[in-house]
C-alpha cells in the first residue's frame, strides 16, 4: 500500500474537555505518526498540534474524520511527499530523488 508522507493541522477549542478524546484517536494512529508537536493557548483553552504522518489516503482521511467529529476540534492536512518508499536513497550518500525539486523550488 502506498503511503505519503503527510502533515496534518489539528485546531482544538475548549481544550480541557477534548484533550482526552483527541489523545485516545492519536494514540489509535501512533504507528503512523513520525513527529508531532504542540502548542498550548492556556488564556484561551485551545490547543495546536502538528503532526507529521506516514499514511496511504485511506489512513489520513479516515484520521481526519475521527478528529473532526470531536466537537471543537478542525483538522487540515497536506501531503508534502507522494509516495514515502521514494525517501529511501538509492546508495549511502545519495540524495532522495524525491527532495531535490523540494528544496530547490
Amino acid at each position: 500500500m502506498k503511503q505519503d508522507i503527510c502533515i496534518a493541522g489539528l485546531l482544538i477549542n475548549e481544550k480541557s474537555q477534548q484533550a482526552p478524546q483527541v489523545q485516545q484517536v492519536l494514540s489509535k494512529y501512533g504507528k503512523l505518526i513520525l513527529h508531532r508537536s504542540g502548542i498550548p493557548y492556556s488564556d484561551c483553552d485551545r490547543g495546536l498540534i502538528n503532526v507529521t504522518m506516514k499514511a496511504s489516503e485511506e489512513e489520513l482521511q479516515n484520521f481526519k474524520a475521527e478528529l473532526n467529529r470531536i466537537g471543537g476540534v478542525k483538522v487540515e492536512s497536506l501531503c508534502l511527499i507522494d509516495d514515502a518508499d521514494e525517501l529511501i536513497p538509492a546508495k549511502p550518500g545519495s540524495t532522495p530523488t524525491a527532495l531535490v525539486g523540494f528544496f530547490t523550488t
